[in-house]
């Protein structure tokens, strides 16, 4: 673990560790964020390793301009409007993921929608600008306990599970970032923060009320302890062998894997088969885990997805989390 304090020098050093997978914590205005590149499934899971996440919660993705965030999502009359009065700054919108979005399924957690947010503070607006890409950032701490305000909190916290800390001073506002849900056709606050519910109803000329968890909705925003992404198919776990007609979800090798009354995994239709990692890598498996559910998730096709032991160990314990959820 290093800490570095933030010049042209040490900003352009934290771009490049980001561009090749590495984890840098970063100033905000709110919070230190652990930062990865978000358009990259592995060094993302990364993330949820150093913070030892119990589970594969969403992401907010931080971003140099609105225009960047377009690339990405849909920003409709109200996105564009609280984007013009309160960004750069404290807020966080939810928006419509647009279907050519390059972020990483695991930053969302495999909703149809993103997290997104241009921050405020100079670090981290030369870091975005120098790095050229969306960065995604919970707080950078171990999960459950206090958000990092200073670069000592953070070194205090992670240790050498975080590649560069890129220190300037303490945060400004040292609260979380207010996060508006604009996905839906009311706008509703999923987070409150220094942005008010007052400051965005002036804007919107709207009531903005507060969101209340509701046990098996979807979680769009972090600090939301619900269900995930939920595929339709049924989920069978820990399979040794298939059954007719179901889907394999493999991770290592499947080569010895067998289909009950005849017939081998390796012989299914391309459609029918995906592997996490075929050298069980866990990083590459987090990486690919809500992609590769979607692409089997078809109902009617076949008749539940068998998914293969997984080492409940590291990430693995966040992999099987979020098997044993889609499976209930």
């Amino acid at each position: 673990m290093r800490i570095k304090t933030a010049n042209p020098e040490t900003i352009k050093e934290a771009a490049s560790l980001l561009n090749a997978g590495k984890l840098v914590a970063l100033p905000t205005e709110t919070v230190y964020g652990l930062g990865a590149n978000a358009l990259d499934g592995e060094a993302v899971a990364r993330i949820f390793e150093a913070k030892g996440r119990p589970a594969f919660n969403p992401l907010i993705s931080h971003f140099y301009t609105a225009e960047q965030v377009r690339e990405q999502a849909d920003m409709d009359e109200r996105a564009r409007l609280v984007a013009h009065h309160f960004w750069p700054g404290p807020l966080t919108l939810i928006l419509p993921r647009k279907k050519s979005s390059t972020i990483s399924e695991l930053v969302t957690a495999g909703l149809e929608t993103l997290a997104v947010r241009v921050p405020a503070h100079k670090t981290a607006q030369a870091l975005l600008k120098s790095a050229g890409i969306p960065i995604a950032a919970p707080s950078a701490n171990v999960s459950g306990t206090l958000s990092p305000t200073t670069p000592a909190h953070v070194a205090a916290s992670l240790g050498d599970k975080v590649d560069l800390i890129l220190a300037a001073g303490p945060c400004a506002v040292g609260l979380e970032s207010t996060v508006l849900d604009l996905s839906g056709p009311a706008p509703l606050i999923l987070r409150p923060g220094a942005i008010t519910a007052e400051d965005i109803e002036h804007v919107l000329g709207v009531a903005v009320p507060y969101a209340t968890c509701e046990v098996g909705q979807a979680p769009k925003s972090p600090g939301m302890v619900l269900k995930h992404y939920a595929p339709e198919t049924k989920i069978r776990l820990n399979a040794i062998d298939l059954e007719p007609g179901e889907a394999l979800l493999a991770f290592g090798s499947d080569k010895f894997m067998g289909i009950k009354g005849g017939g081998a995994a390796k012989d299914l239709p391309g459609s029918m088969r995906r592997n996490l990692s075929e050298n069980a890598d866990l990083h590459k498996a987090a990486a690919n885990l809500f992609a590769m559910l979607k692409e089997l998730d078809r109902p009617g096709e076949h008749k539940a997805i068998a998914v293969m032991a997984i080492p409940d160990t590291g990430l693995g314990v966040a992999i099987n989390d979020r098997l044993r959820r889609a499976a209930e």
